[in-house]
């Protein structure tokens, strides 16, 4: 196997390519399947939203669809599936509090335990990831002017500190890792708050902005702005659906599965002692 045929290249608009990887070939531990990349095509310049998971060459396959126009890499958060590549690209926009966080090598060794031979690939560079060679921060509110078509920065954090989500004048939500159908990986109970703040954001400028195309960093794409609204609700009701949870020891997280979601939810301080008493009881 080799980059052309690892990543599949669906053409979802004269402006707008998705890049996959299959991420459960690389650990089925998370309850994902693919991580969506996205490649936004202006008239003079590209816009790529993350780099995956960085075991397969990422930046040949992107070079093949720029024609010849400049490129603008931006990562929607700090966490390894969406910066494996950052080290191809001359030049890295994130949040700036995840700055820091894509500035040195990356350790992969959580992965060394995953069952997949895929994952060989990773020895190659001994399981780290390099770092970004140079590092552009982002304060949320900037546009990109790719040339009839703006993308603009959310600041939307919950998923991580300084998580993004971007959005087209052309009607499209890139909500990262935020919002999506499946596995959502969420802070522990007491902060929710700030993920049922940034969705409640992200509804706002859906009514505002007419978008109702969202594009998740996984699974499903090209969705109805409902699942924002879905999400929060669940969010809001959490203890009304808590006791429907169960520990789950790889993630060191709880899960509950409701609806079309699996919640994966941290493990908050007090919550330590009934988390490990759970375990030992499925053991």
């Amino acid at each position: 196997m080799n980059s052309e045929n690892y990543y599949e290249i669906i053409q979802q608009k004269d402006h707008l390519i998705i890049i996959r990887e299959k991420f459960d070939e690389i650990d089925p531990r998370y309850f994902t399947i693919y991580t969506n990349l996205y490649l936004i095509i202006g008239n003079n310049e590209c816009l790529l939203i993350d780099t995956g998971c960085g075991l397969f060459p990422l930046k040949p396959v992107i070079d093949k669809l720029l024609n010849g126009k400049k490129l603008n890499v931006v990562n929607t958060h700090f966490h390894w599936d969406h910066i494996g590549a950052n080290g191809e690209f001359d030049n890295i926009f994130i949040h700036k509090k995840e700055r820091r966080l894509i500035s040195r090598p990356l350790n992969l060794s959580f992965l060394k335990d995953a069952p997949n031979t895929i994952l060989n690939r990773y020895t190659d560079i001994n399981l780290i990831l390099p770092p970004a060679k140079r590092i552009t921060p982002l304060n949320g509110g900037e546009v990109f002017s790719l040339g009839g078509i703006d993308v603009e920065i959310i600041h939307n954090a919950g998923h991580s500190p300084g998580s993004i989500s971007l959005y087209t004048d052309k009607g499209e939500l890139f909500p990262g890792d935020l919002a999506r159908y499946g596995m959502v990986l969420l802070p522990s109970k007491e902060y929710l708050a700030q993920v049922i703040d940034s969705l409640e954001i992200l509804i706002n400028l859906c009514n505002e902005k007419n978008l109702n195309e969202l594009y998740p960093s996984h699974e499903e794409f090209n969705i109805s702005k409902d699942i924002l609204t879905d999400l929060s609700n669940h969010l809001k009701n959490i203890d009304d659906i808590w006791e429907n949870r169960k520990p789950n020891e790889v993630n060191n997280a709880w899960t509950i599965e409701i609806d079309k979601f699996v919640l994966l939810i941290n493990v908050g301080i007090k919550e330590r002692e009934d988390f490990r008493k759970r375990l030992r009881l499925l053991k």
